[in-house]
C-alpha cells in the first residue's frame, strides 16, 4: 500500500492506492497539493478496485450539473454517494460516520470517481472547522482575493475573464471551487484547490478576502453593498456542503455567518464588458483596502 498526503487550506488528506499506484498519474492536478506525510489528516480515502453491493442503497438527495449527478444516500448506517458522468457510473464512495475514513469504488481505478470523491470528502471532513468549499471563480488583485458567485450560468467565470483582461496585474486563483477558511486570529484566506471545473486552475496559493461579489445578469453595470441577511443567503447557495446532517450543517452555518458578518459582501448588476470589471474593482477593491 502506498500513501500520497495532499495539503489544501492547510488541511491534509491521504489517498491510500493499495497497489494501484499508476492512478496518481492520472490525477496531476493535485501535484502542486503533495506534502509531507502525518499522522495528523483530516480524512484518508482508501482506493479500491473491486465492487461493492449497493443492494442497501437508500437514497436521500441527488444532485446533477452539466452531465454529472451525485446520488447521496446511506448503505446501512454510513454515508455513500454515487457519482455520474452523462448517466454512467464512475465511482462509489462510502464513509464512515464522522467522514474521517472514506473507500471509493471506481470502475478501472478511473480519476473522475476518485476526483469526486475527495473533492465530497474534503468539503464534508472540513465543514466543522471553519472551512468552506465554494462554487466560485476568484481572481488576485493587489495581494488579496476577489470572489464571484451566482446561480449556474450567471457569468462567474466570464467576469473573472474581464478582470483578467482589464485590470492590470489580476491573476487567476481557481475559476470553479476555491476554499476560503476562517482562521483562529479572525483572518478569511482564500485558497486555490485541486477542483477547478472545465478551466485547468490547480494553483496552491493563498490570498487574504478582499470581497466577495454576487453577480446578476442586468441591463446595466450597478453595484451595492449588501446587508448581512442578503450576504448569508448568497453564501449559502455558494457553498458545497450535507446540509441535512445537523452536525455539518451547524458547523457551514457558523462559517457563513462569520462570513456574512465580517467578510466585504456585494451584489453586482452587471453586463459581460469592460466597464462591469472596472466599476467592480474599483468599488471592492477600494473598500476592502486593497
Amino acid at each position: 500500500m502506498k500513501e500520497i498526503y495532499y495539503k489544501v487550506a492547510d488541511h491534509v488528506f491521504a489517498l491510500e492506492t493499495t497497489g494501484n499506484e499508476n492512478v496518481v498519474f492520472d490525477l496531476t492536478q493535485y501535484e502542486p497539493f503533495v506534502t509531507d506525510p502525518t499522522v495528523d489528516v483530516v480524512f484518508r480515502l482508501r482506493l479500491c478496485p473491486t465492487q461493492i453491493d449497493m443492494n442497501d442503497f437508500s437514497l436521500e438527495v441527488v444532485q446533477e450539473d452539466e452531465g454529472q449527478s451525485i446520488n447521496a444516500g446511506r448503505i446501512g448506517e454510513r454515508p455513500c454517494f454515487q457519482f455520474f458522468l452523462h448517466e454512467k457510473l464512475k465511482g462509489v464512495l462510502v464513509c464512515s460516520t464522522d467522514y474521517r475514513h472514506g473507500e471509493i469504488y471506481a470502475e478501472d481505478c478511473n480519476a473522475f470517481g476518485i476526483n469526486n470523491a475527495l473533492m465530497v470528502m474534503y468539503a464534508l471532513a472540513t465543514s466543522d472547522k471553519h472551512t468552506a468549499l465554494f462554487h466560485s471563480s476568484v481572481v488576485s488583485y493587489q495581494g488579496k482575493a476577489y470572489m464571484f458567485l451566482g446561480a449556474s450560468g450567471t457569468g462567474k467565470s466570464t467576469h473573472s475573464r474581464l478582470w483578467l483582461k482589464y485590470i492590470e496585474g489580476t491573476e487567476l486563483i481557481n475559476d470553479d471551487n476555491p476554499v476560503v477558511r476562517i482562521h483562529d486570529d479572525g483572518a478569511i484566506i482564500v485558497y486555490g484547490s485541486p477542483w477547478s471545473g472545465k478551466t485547468p486552475c490547480y494553483r496552491n496559493v493563498s490570498y487574504p478576502l478582499g470581497a466577495i461579489v454576487l453577480l446578476a445578469q442586468a441591463p446595466q453595470n450597478v453595484i451595492r453593498r449588501l446587508k448581512p441577511i442578503e450576504a448569508y443567503a448568497a453564501l449559502m447557495m455558494s457553498i458545497s456542503g450535507k446540509r441535512w446532517d445537523k452536525r455539518l450543517a451547524d458547523g457551514l452555518h457558523e462559517t457563513e455567518s462569520l462570513l456574512a458578518t465580517h467578510a466585504s459582501m456585494w451584489h453586482l448588476d452587471c453586463l459581460p464588458d469592460e466597464e462591469a470589471a472596472k466599476v467592480c474593482c474599483k468599488e471592492v477593491s477600494v473598500k476592502s483596502g486593497a
